[in-house]
């Protein structure tokens, strides 16, 4: 089993965020202003030893992609954002391609979700929207791509370069896409394109265009969990404020029929989830974490996913979420607790995988 670790490009300065949210705003600013909500919600998370990168300095990238490979991370799933041939945050991932470092394995996922102001992706208060054009512009973002998927480090399955696309029920035309760049793949001298869509909180896209599915946790079990146990009405003051219960997420995540129509289907997995620094009140915060149960609950993910999924991959949200709570990188709190719970469930697994040969 290869873990996947999700992975957000917003910890560097773009003219567009300083024109939204204020002059230097990068993912850091909404992790330092978050507070406290209850006792015991622990606000605002640190990075250990004050580590509050810049993801344009390309030793951090170093130092990222060192530290996931030492704790069993396969590689990064970078999240992509493309409107209509305007990109976002993509310094970064522009310098892994040009300087072919770090060396490490990634893969894309295309966040074609607009943004917006509350950040939720609703059709509300939108500061960029999406508009998916027509061939020609699937063309130019193909060819904005190519170069990635040629790159020796991207993830393939059976020869294709992997690519997910987040909310694929958004696209008017997403199968004639598909099959356009499928198209253009071949040309381009690749086997094809491996395209999944991410199931989420979204609606699920019905089709036979996508060669596999992703299970976004915890958002498609919040969404497709079929219970209402995993959330707790909080009175905070005259707000109301929504708290969910970690293990029960992950009981209904472990207890759920892997299979919907015989479809390749990718597990999720999540560390935490809290994405008060992001919304304050009207997010949503979660009790009961620890590295010790994410190991535990991980572990038994990884063995359901072998056994019933039959899959090769594994999608861990995520490896830098801080202002979602979800990320893998040490902090104050913990170290390299949850780092190390990946690591000994790895060689737990791989030790299982000897002994069947």
């Amino acid at each position: 089993m290869k873990l996947i670790a999700l992975h957000l490009p917003q910890f560097h300065r773009i003219a567009e965020n300083d024109k939204w949210w204020g002059d230097g705003f990068t993912e850091w600013t909404n992790v330092k202003k978050s507070i406290s909500l209850y006792p015991g919600h622990v606000q605002p998370k640190k990075p250990l030893q004050q580590n509050y990168y810049n993801l344009t300095d390309p030793a951090v990238r170093k130092w990222q992609a060192e530290t996931a490979k030492s704790y069993g991370i396969y590689g990064f799933c970078y999240y992509h954002y493309w409107f209509k041939g305007k990109r976002l945050l993509e310094k970064p991932f522009d310098e892994i391609i040009k300087t072919g470092e770090p060396d490490f394995p990634f893969c894309l996922s295309w966040a074609n979700e607009p943004w917006t102001r509350r950040w939720d992706g609703q059709e509300s208060d939108v500061l960029i929207s999406q508009d998916y054009g027509d061939e020609s512009d699937w063309k130019d973002h193909f060819e904005y791509l190519i170069r990635a998927f040629k790159d020796k480090r991207y993830i393939r399955v059976e020869g294709k370069p992997m690519f997910l696309i987040y909310r694929p029920a958004s696209i008017p035309r997403c199968e004639d896409m598909i099959r356009y760049w499928r198209k253009l793949a071949v040309k381009h001298g690749l086997e094809g394109i491996h395209f999944v869509q991410t199931i989420g909180g979204f609606p699920t896209y019905n089709s036979q265009a996508f060669d596999a599915s992703m299970e976004f946790e915890p958002h498609y079990t919040f969404a497709h969990g079929h219970t209402n146990e995993i959330w707790i009405e909080m009175n905070i003051g005259s707000q109301k404020h929504i708290v969910v219960n970690y293990d029960k997420v992950w009981t209904a995540i472990l207890e759920r029929s892997p299979h919907r129509n015989g479809e390749v289907v990718y597990p999720g997995a999540f560390v935490n989830w809290d994405n008060t620094p992001r919304r304050g009140m009207d997010g949503q915060s979660t009790l009961g974490s620890t590295p010790e149960k994410f190991g535990l609950y991980l572990s038994r993910q990884v063995e359901r996913g072998q056994k019933s999924y039959k899959s090769g991959f594994m999608f861990v949200n995520a490896w830098n979420e801080w202002a979602e709570g979800a990320y893998l990188e040490p902090d104050e709190d913990y170290g390299y607790a949850y780092l190390k719970e990946v690591k000994r469930v790895i060689r737990q697994n791989e030790g299982i995988n000897y002994r069947h040969l």
